[in-house]
């Protein structure tokens, strides 16, 4: 522990130092304190940025409904993240930064906001945090890759310290069950395994003349949170359908946004003609839209009855296919899924997505799905093999148990 705590005091001075200069001060002391505490008593539920909390959205408007009684303090390592579950305006929630995993700050923050219990979700496992809480310390859709483990194993006293704290664990699939467990997990604390973001149900999406008028479902495939090594891919294999089909519109949303005029010039390099949103320019008639935006993905899944998932030809392991997958999207990827091996597994196993590798095996996906018959069996397929059998009450009432009580 002693180790960790100096490592992260240098670490921590740098990336001070790094957001003072960039941003000011103010920004700086954010990343020490989350400010005033409302009056309370709060259970500190804290994911890593958009993906995480959005997978607990339902979890905690059940947990919200269950218990009315309970304060949340809902941090995130973003500014997109407090704005996201800031979005939600769920009664008796509180959105911040989360602070630096610093000793101090984090034992003022658990004083303060009198924090009674702590969630933490997905890989986000902070030892100080787990150390200094007063009350119980549970994971939620924990994930230990078989990478991250190791590196944990070179530390076992620092693990067993901080996963010993854990009261309850819900993994997100067996693997990552069975290496917590080895670290230190205590057994009894092994709860069921549970992907939060098989809860993801689709919202429905208000009417835009637009948008409606262009990109028709069945003739709209969508590229999804692509990264640099996807986009190329992406964009071959749509000059490649063109050439059969014409009217096949693409919308390309990158992972990160500041990439849109990269790829916007790469399209262009292909004769490929572009529109961005951020920039308001018109969809109607460009060959690749670019969705250069936060916080706008429903837009576009419900709107594509085809689905390239990003990060899956990019080494980045894969994004989540749970999401397309709720809006009944026919579902593409390439090999490397390991984010969500689990899921991507059971897709394998019942014919549900399709795995390409280049540009060419794409665009032959892509037009093996053209019929709008296609894309809905596919669609069905892949929303069938995503079920899981632990439900979102079940999980509720598991984790309830070991919240405090009124």
């Amino acid at each position: 522990m002693l180790l960790y705590r100096v490592l992260l005091s240098l670490f921590a001075a740098y990336t001070l130092a790094r957001t003072a200069a960039r941003d000011g001060p103010a920004a700086a002391r954010r990343r020490l304190s989350p400010g005033p505490a409302p009056q309370g008593r709060f259970v500190w539920l804290h994911g890593a940025s958009n993906g995480e909390l959005t997978s607990v959205r339902p979890l905690l408007e059940r947990l919200a409904a269950l218990r009315p009684d309970l304060r949340w303090l809902v941090t995130a390592n973003t500014h997109t993240g407090v704005a996201l579950a800031d979005s939600w305006a769920i009664p008796g929630v509180e959105a911040r930064l989360a602070p630096l995993d610093l000793r101090r700050p984090t034992a003022r923050l658990m004083r303060d906001w009198r924090v009674n219990a702590h969630i933490s979700l997905e890989s986000e496992l902070w030892p100080n945090r787990f150390v200094t809480c007063p009350g119980p310390v549970l994971l939620l859709g924990a994930r230990m890759t078989e990478g991250t483990a190791r590196t944990w194993g070179r530390f076992p006293r620092l693990a067993r310290s901080v996963l010993s704290r854990v009261s309850f664990a819900s993994a997100q699939d067996s693997g990552s069950a069975e290496r917590l467990v080895a670290l230190g997990l205590p057994p009894s604390a092994r709860g069921p395994v549970t992907d939060l973001k098989a809860f993801f149900t689709a919202s429905p999406q208000p009417d835009d003349p637009l948008l409606d008028a262009a990109f028709p479902n069945t003739r709209t495939w969508l590229a999804a949170s692509t990264h640099d090594g996807d986009d190329s891919v992406v964009l071959s294999a749509h000059a490649l359908c063109l050439k059969q089909t014409p009217d096949l519109r693409l919308i390309i949303a990158p992972r990160h946004t500041r990439r849109a005029e990269s790829i916007a010039a790469e399209a262009e390099e292909m004769g490929l003609t572009t529109a961005r949103r951020s920039l308001s320019e018109d969809p109607g008639t460009a060959q690749v839209y670019i969705a250069d935006t936060m916080g706008e993905m429903p837009l576009w899944y419900a709107r594509a009855g085809r689905v390239f998932i990003g990060g899956t030809l990019s080494d980045r392991g894969g994004h989540t296919p749970y999401e397309p997958a709720a809006y009944g999207a026919a579902l593409l990827h390439g090999p490397d899924t390991r984010n969500f091996a689990a899921a991507y597994t059971r897709l394998a196993a019942a014919q549900a997505s399709v795995e390409i590798h280049d540009a060419k095996g794409l665009a032959l996906a892509l037009m093996s799905l053209d019929a709008p018959d296609a894309q809905q069996n596919a669609g069905y397929r892949a929303t069938a093999a995503l079920q899981q059998e632990a439900s979102l009450d079940s999980l509720a009432t598991a984790l309830l148990n070991h919240l405090p009580h009124p």
